[in-house]
């Protein structure tokens, strides 16, 4: 599902248009972005978290020439899915795979 995808399902299920609904989704996201470049945690309850995890240096290896390389220390943001939705998501899979 595509970010166009999201915007027409809440469009269509708000009776917002997608113009105003691509601005609120928009907003979403910087929002989100703002807040981790500020050092902030976001938790959804029922949804899940974000939140920049600081990974150590290490010494890496480049598959295409097999060189060491140095990878230093750097920040990555995280998302952790709460149990709520793993718990749908498991039970959806169960159902179709299973």
């Amino acid at each position: 599902m595509t970010k166009a995808d999201i915007v027409d399902v809440i469009a269509s299920g708000t009776g917002l248009t997608k113009v105003e609904t691509e601005a609120v989704v928009d907003g979403f996201i910087q929002t989100v972005i703002s807040s981790l470049r500020d050092g902030k945690n976001i938790e959804i309850r029922g949804f899940g978290s974000f939140k920049v995890k600081k990974r150590k240096g290490r010494v890496a290896r480049n598959p295409r020439t097999g060189e060491q390389v140095q990878v230093d220390e750097h920040y990555v943001p995280i998302f952790k899915v709460s149990k709520d939705l793993k718990a749908v998501g498991n039970e959806n899979l169960k159902k179709t795979l299973g």
